[in-house]
C-alpha cells in the first residue's frame, strides 16, 4: 500500500467542532488507511481549548503521532486563513515508516539554557531526511537547539517554525500526542520508507557581485575584497537600476555562503541576513549574523516578485530532488508574508498547490526553521517546508 495524505480546513466558531470537521476532510482524502501522523494548526481563537482541540483530532483520527500548534494564519487547502478563526488539519498514511512525537522543554542552568530531551527521541541522520519542530517563542532557545543539531546530534536537520498568534508568555497551545504545552518544543520524527524532505526559499534576490569578507569582527563586516564594506555597499547600490534602487531604498540584506565547496551559489546557497546598522567613518557594516574573514558574501534586496520567482524554483527543484515520491507537504510562513508582503491572498499557499499539487497544511510562524548549506538556522520572512516523501 502507497503512503497517502489528506488535509481538511474548518472555520466553525466552537473549538471541537472545528478540530473534528476539518480531522473528517483530511481523513475522507485517505479513504480509510490508518493514520500514522496528524498536524493541526488553529488560530488563536482555538488556543485556550487546545485540550479539546486535540482530544477532537485524536478521537476523529486515531494518529499513531499526533502534533500541533497556535498559528495566527491557519494554512490548508490551498488557502491561508489570515484573521480568521480556523483549525487546519494535516494527516498522512504512511506504511513501512516509524512516526514519532516527543516534548522537549527548556530551563536555565550555571551555563545557560539546558534541554530537557527525553531519551526515546532519535534524531534523523542528515541523509534521511528532517525532524519537525513546533515550539513556543518565548520559552524555547531555538538557537541553542539548533547549535545540539549541528554539533550533538551529527548535523541531524531541522525544519519548521515558531507559533504566532499570542502577545505574551503562554498563550500559545503545542500538543505533542494526548498533551496539552504551553512551553517548549514538539519534535516529530518519520524514519522507514517515509521521511521529511526541507525546503527553504528566503524570498530575496541578488544585487551586486559576490565578495569575500576580508576583515571582520563580531557581527561588524570592516573590509570586503580589500576594501571598507560601506564603500563597497554604496557601489552596489549606485550601480543598481531605477527599479532595483527603489528595492534597495527599502532594505538591503546581506547573503553569506555557508557551504563554500561550490563551484557557484545559487539562491539556496546564502544565508540571508538584516544590515542592523552601518558606520561610513569606520567603512563598517553591522549584520544580523557573524560572519568570518574568508566567507563569501553579496548583497540582496526582497519583494514579492523575488519572493514568488524563488519559492516557486525552490519548490521545483526540491521535489525533483527528493529521493521518491512527494505524497504531501507542510508549509511554514512567515507572518510577515501573506497580504502583508504580496497584493493577492493565499499566495504561499496557491503556490505550493501550483507547483506540487499536493495536500498541504500549515501555519505563519513568528520564526521559521530550515537547513541552510547542510546547517540549521531560524529564519525571518521566509517560507520552509517538509515534503512527506515515501523513498
Amino acid at each position: 500500500m502507497e503512503a497517502s495524505a489528506g488535509c481538511g480546513t474548518s472555520r466553525l466558531a466552537d473549538s471541537a467542532a472545528a478540530a473534528r470537521e476539518a480531522a473528517a476532510l483530511a481523513a475522507a482524502e485517505l479513504h480509510g488507511r490508518p493514520v500514522d501522523l496528524a498536524l493541526v494548526f488553529f488560530s488563536p481563537h482555538h488556543a485556550r481549548s487546545a485540550e479539546r482541540v486535540a482530544d477532537a483530532v485524536r478521537t476523529e483520527l486515531l494518529p499513531a503521532a499526533l502534533a500541533g500548534a497556535t498559528t495566527e494564519t491557519a494554512i490548508g487547502s490551498g488557502r491561508e486563513l489570515e484573521e480568521e478563526r480556523a483549525v487546519s488539519v494535516f494527516a498522512a498514511s504512511l506504511p513501512g515508516s516509524q512516526v514519532a512525537a516527543v516534548p522537549i522543554s527548556a530551563g536555565m542552568g550555571e551555563h545557560g539554557a539546558v534541554l530537557n530531551v527525553p531519551s526515546t527521541f532519535s534524531p534523523p541522520d542528515p541523509d534521511e531526511g528532517a525532524a519537525l519542530v513546533l515550539a513556543d517563542p518565548f520559552s524555547f532557545p531555538m538557537s541553542a537547539f539548533l547549535d545540539l543539531m549541528d554539533t550533538h546530534w551529527d548535523g541531524a536537520l531541522a525544519v519548521g517554525g515558531l507559533a504566532s498568534g499570542g502577545g505574551a508568555p503562554g498563550d500559545h497551545a503545542l500538543i505533542c500526542n494526548g498533551a496539552v504545552l504551553r512551553r517548549g518544543a514538539v519534535i516529530v520524527t518519520v524514519g522507514g520508507k517515509a521521511q521529511l524532505h526541507p525546503v527553504v526559499s528566503q524570498g530575496c534576490a541578488p544585487i551586486g557581485p559576490e565578495m569575500v569578507v576580508t576583515a571582520a569582527e563580531g557581527n561588524a563586516v570592516t573590509e570586503l575584497a580589500g576594501r571598507p564594506a560601506y564603500e563597497r555597499l554604496v557601489d552596489v547600490v549606485e550601480s543598481l537600476s531605477p527599479q532595483e534602487r527603489q528595492l534597495a531604498a527599502g532594505g538591503v540584506l546581506a547573503g553569506l555562503v555557508i557551504d563554500e565547496n561550490r563551484a557557484d551559489y545559487g539562491p539556496g546557497d546564502y544565508l540571508i541576513r538584516s544590515l542592523i546598522g552601518a558606520d561610513a567613518a569606520a567603512g563598517a557594516l553591522v549584520l544580523g549574523a557573524h560572519p568570518r574573514v574568508g566567507q563569501t558574501l553579496r548583497f540582496h534586496v526582497r519583494d514579492a516578485d523575488s519572493a514568488d520567482r524563488e519559492l516557486r524554483a525552490a519548490l521545483r527543484q526540491q521535489a525533483a530532488l527528493a529521493p521518491g515520491r512527494v505524497v504531501g507537504g507542510l508549509l511554514f510562513a512567515c507572518n510577515g508574508r501573506g497580504r502583508r508582503m504580496f497584493d493577492a491572498a493565499d499566495h504561499d499557499a496557491m503556490a505550493v498547490e501550483q507547483e506540487l499539487g499536493l495536500p498541504t497544511a500549515g501555519m505563519f510562524c513568528s520564526g521559521e526553521i530550515g537547513p541552510v548549506g547542510g546547517s540549521n538556522f531560524l529564519h525571518g520572512f521566509t517560507a520552509t517546508m517538509a515534503l512527506i516523501v515515501e523513498r
